[in-house]
Protein backbone atom coordinates (compact mmCIF):
# COMPACT_ATOMS: atom_id res chain seq x y z
CA UNK A 1 0.00 0.00 0.00
CA UNK A 2 2.88 2.34 0.76
CA UNK A 3 4.14 1.96 -2.82
CA UNK A 4 0.87 3.36 -4.20
CA UNK A 5 1.07 6.44 -2.01
CA UNK A 6 4.57 7.58 -3.00
CA UNK A 7 5.17 9.86 -5.96
CA UNK A 8 7.51 8.99 -8.75
CA UNK A 9 10.47 11.36 -8.94
CA UNK A 10 10.15 14.08 -11.56
CA UNK A 11 6.35 14.02 -11.75
CA UNK A 12 4.32 16.92 -10.36
CA UNK A 13 1.56 16.18 -7.90
CA UNK A 14 -1.81 16.58 -9.66
CA UNK A 15 -4.44 16.65 -7.01
CA UNK A 16 -7.52 17.74 -8.96
CA UNK A 17 -9.01 21.06 -9.81
CA UNK A 18 -7.98 24.14 -7.89
CA UNK A 19 -10.17 26.98 -6.69
CA UNK A 20 -9.11 29.06 -9.70
CA UNK A 21 -10.35 26.41 -12.12
CA UNK A 22 -13.65 26.14 -10.27
CA UNK A 23 -13.94 29.94 -10.32
CA UNK A 24 -13.40 30.03 -14.08
CA UNK A 25 -16.03 27.33 -14.53
CA UNK A 26 -18.54 29.27 -12.43
CA UNK A 27 -17.76 32.47 -14.35
CA UNK A 28 -18.32 30.73 -17.69
CA UNK A 29 -21.63 29.27 -16.53
CA UNK A 30 -22.71 32.68 -15.23
CA UNK A 31 -21.84 34.31 -18.56
CA UNK A 32 -23.94 31.76 -20.45
CA UNK A 33 -26.87 32.35 -18.08
CA UNK A 34 -26.60 36.13 -18.54
CA UNK A 35 -26.61 35.75 -22.34
CA UNK A 36 -29.68 33.53 -22.20
CA UNK A 37 -31.52 35.94 -19.90
CA UNK A 38 -30.74 38.87 -22.22
CA UNK A 39 -31.92 36.91 -25.28
CA UNK A 40 -35.17 35.91 -23.58
CA UNK A 41 -35.63 39.48 -22.33
CA UNK A 42 -35.27 40.93 -25.82
CA UNK A 43 -37.78 38.43 -27.23
CA UNK A 44 -40.21 39.12 -24.39
CA UNK A 45 -39.87 42.87 -24.85
CA UNK A 46 -40.66 42.49 -28.56
CA UNK A 47 -43.77 40.44 -27.78
CA UNK A 48 -45.04 43.02 -25.30
CA UNK A 49 -44.28 45.84 -27.74
CA UNK A 50 -46.31 44.08 -30.45
CA UNK A 51 -49.17 43.65 -27.99
CA UNK A 52 -49.04 47.32 -26.98
CA UNK A 53 -48.96 48.40 -30.63
CA UNK A 54 -52.02 46.26 -31.37
CA UNK A 55 -53.88 47.69 -28.40
CA UNK A 56 -52.95 51.26 -29.39
CA UNK A 57 -54.08 50.79 -32.98
CA UNK A 58 -57.40 49.32 -31.87
CA UNK A 59 -57.17 46.45 -34.32
CA UNK A 60 -57.71 42.85 -33.26
CA UNK A 61 -54.49 40.94 -32.71
CA UNK A 62 -55.36 38.31 -35.32
CA UNK A 63 -55.52 40.95 -38.10
CA UNK A 64 -52.17 42.53 -37.26
CA UNK A 65 -50.37 39.24 -36.58
CA UNK A 66 -51.55 37.82 -39.91
CA UNK A 67 -50.14 40.87 -41.69
CA UNK A 68 -46.77 40.50 -39.92
CA UNK A 69 -46.32 36.86 -40.91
Amino acid sequence: MKALQTRKPGRPADEGASAVEYGLLVAAIAAVIVLIVFAVGIATKAMFQDTCDNIDSGAPASINSAANC
